[in-house]
């Protein structure tokens, strides 16, 4: 599994190859801007859908192989060379011929009967896309990619609902690099649409200093209470996460600060390693960016975006009160106090030197209402810019400027590389007829047995998500689980963060557990021990998605009543799975293992979407408190013992 980033060593950007990326992001990000807001400027006006996505295709799949070298994990990447170099001439000359020839494609249906020279140029940007997918994600989603890639080829040999039409190889490729649902599909057409404008916002608030404030702001809300420095990297990674959507990313900007102020406040080194990583993971599924999927969702569902934030919002809360939860009981169990004064600031301070950040970000929530995805980021950047400017009273500098344009072309780049081979994962599913048929055999050998549908799934998403980005996984499983789901009666928007709820499990639990692992190098701890701490840390992450999927007054579609009570009862039952968890209950204290198994299974009941469960649970909660509360009397009979040390069993 990968996650986007764009870590090049300075040796490999060279002043040459800056000024080539600076030229190739340059004109892409002005095409970008002229095409999304139908403009005429510098010559240059809206293109044909098509002749677009091949020209942003062409840019910024150069600029990968610029950024990327053809072997990651050296110490000392090796500066570009002449194949980086060719493999540029090829992204430029294979993209351009084809955008030339854009409005032929169509007119013509190149994608199903080409010309020699298409097919060519064709095959060269599959294998181009490939080699761009292996660099920017690892090989292991290359061969993914590649063997999916070649399905159509061998469909017509395929048994039962896998069969499909047979293809040549010309016509593979073909419909491959010229069709609409394959390598400028929908994947890379959520990215050129829009999502460059919030990696522009994201960027220009990174380099503004929003990653700081938000651990400033954090620090002077949390940073006093009790496991504070715990709270604090909590909150903190949510907030930079939210904006920034990269797990790992997350982890290494926000982790580097906030797990050694966790450790000497006392959490030892696995503990606090894996609340970065459970904080971090939470991120991509908290609003209002929530990362490339959330915008990929809202194109397969045919919805506006704003429905998936809002469909996001209480589930990501519901996480993040589950993991503070969790933290503040540690730190009651074993006595962990607050961080110094001298280390927090006073939240009126913190917020006059940054008000300007929440500023943007509020705006950004409120133009994500009024305007289309589009443009709200383009115009949320530009009000940044205008309070920066008020707040500074000056100009970014030249450098700064080219600092930045590096690190919006870096990002696109890298999703670019990884979309246009993920695109013809559901290309080969989506012209061999298979993706529709994988779905109707899915309910039938299923016997329409949702539960059953929705563990096949979790094991599903999960597995592919240790190999795949979690886009990849997503994509893969909208195109054959998803609809499955949806037809089975389940809600749409429910059985969509179903599948990604799941996949971004193996960030924080092994043999993968990328995000655990990263944090544990920070840390100092083990690995493998700090993931399978995040594994208990984020249960929440376990058990979110099947709660949604059955009950979606969860994710806000239901009566004001339903809403509520759903919540409220989905509130109190992971409160008391986090309270068995860490062995510490809310008005009584620290808890033995049998008052810890009666309060999970209270939360468990709790958690079933049936009233005579939910009575049950709450039932055994208000007995178990109420046993456990009851004044101790002394002995009258030496060798009695109180029914309450019996239940509490404390160790």
């Amino acid at each position: 599994m990968s996650d986007p980033q764009t870590l090049t060593s300075p040796a490999r950007l060279t002043p040459p190859v800056r000024l080539m990326l600076a030229l190739l992001g340059g004109a892409g990000l002005l095409i970008i801007i002229v095409q999304t807001f139908n403009l005429s400027l510098f010559g240059l006006f809206p293109l044909l859908a098509n002749r677009y996505y091949y020209t942003i295709i062409g840019l910024f799949l150069a600029a990968a192989f610029l950024i990327t070298p053809a072997r990651r994990g050296r110490q000392n990447e090796p500066p570009v060379g002449l194949w980086d170099m060719a493999l540029v001439a090829l992204s430029l000359t294979a993209c351009g011929y084809l955008a030339f020839h854009a409005e032929t494609i169509i007119t013509s249906g190149w994608e199903v009967v080409a010309p020699p020279v298409a097919t060519v140029v064709s095959g060269i940007l599959v294998l181009l896309s490939l080699e761009a997918v292996r660099r920017a994600a690892g090989l292991l989603l290359m061969v993914i990619c590649a063997l999916f890639a070649a399905y159509p080829l061998v469909a017509d040999v395929m048994p039962a609902f896998l069969w499909g039409p047979s293809f040549t190889l010309g016509e593979t490729v073909a419909a491959h690099a010229m069709g609409m649902e394959s390598i400028i599909g929908i994947p890379l057409q959520v990215v050129a649409d829009t999502l460059v404008g919030f990696i522009i916002f994201g960027s220009v608030l990174a380099g503004m200093g929003g990653g700081q404030f938000f651990m400033d702001f954090s620090l002077a809300l949390m940073g006093r209470t009790r496991g504070g420095a715990a709270k604090v990297a909590i909150l903190s990674s949510g907030l930079f996460g939210s904006l920034s959507g990269s797990v790992i990313s997350n982890v290494l900007t926000t982790g580097r600060l906030t797990i050694p102020a966790m450790q000497r406040a006392g959490y030892p080194a696995q503990y606090a390693a894996a609340a970065e990583a459970c904080a971090s993971t939470g991120g991509t599924l908290m609003p209002p960016v929530m990362g490339t999927v959330a915008f990929i969702m809202a194109s397969f569902l045919d919805v506006p975006y704003t429905s998936i934030m809002v469909a996001a919002v209480v589930p990501a809360l519901l996480y993040y009160a589950a993991l503070l939860m969790q933290v503040d009981l540690y730190a009651a169990r074993n006595g962990l106090a607050g961080q110094p004064d001298a280390r927090t600031q006073l939240l009126a301070g913190v917020l006059a030197k940054g008000w300007h950040h929440l500023a943007s970000l509020g705006m950004l929530v409120v133009l994500l209402f009024t305007f289309s995805p589009s443009r709200s980021a383009y115009y949320a950047t530009a009000f940044m810019l205008v309070l920066a400017f008020i707040r500074y009273r000056k100009l970014p500098k030249p450098a700064d400027a080219l600092a930045l344009l590096q690190d919006v072309t870096g990002n696109i780049s890298h999703l670019v590389a990884t979309l246009c081979g993920i695109g013809m994962v559901v290309g080969a599913l989506a012209i061999t007829g298979v993706g529709s048929a994988f779905s109707r055999e899915l309910i039938q050998y299923g016997g329409q047995n949702v539960p059953l549908l929705l563990i096949l799934g979790a094991i599903t998403s999960f597995v592919l998500g240790m190999g795949m980005t979690v886009s990849a996984c997503y994509i893969f499983l909208a195109t054959l689980l998803a609809p499955a789901l949806v037809e089975l009666g389940l809600d749409p928007i429910g059985s969509h963060l179903f599948v990604l709820y799941w996949g971004m499990l193996s960030y924080i639990t092994p043999p993968v557990a990328l995000a655990a692992i990263t944090a544990a190098q920070i840390s100092g701890a083990s690995g493998m021990q700090t993931g399978f701490k995040s594994m208990r840390l984020g249960a929440t992450l376990f058990v979110l998605p099947f709660i949604f999927v059955y009950q979606p007054a969860l994710l806000l579609n239901g009566t004001v009543v339903e809403v509520v009570f759903t919540i409220g009862t989905a509130a109190l039952a992971l409160g008391l799975i986090s309270c068995a968890l860490e062995a510490y209950l809310y008005g009584v204290g620290r808890i033995g293992l049998t008052t810890r198994a009666v309060i999970f299974v209270a939360g468990a009941l709790l958690l079933i979407p049936d009233h005579y469960s939910e009575m049950a649970g709450l039932i055994l909660l208000i007995a178990t408190v109420g046993v456990l509360l009851l004044p101790v009397r002394r002995p009258m009979v030496s060798g009695s013992s109180d029914l309450r040390d019996k239940i509490r069993l404390d160790g």
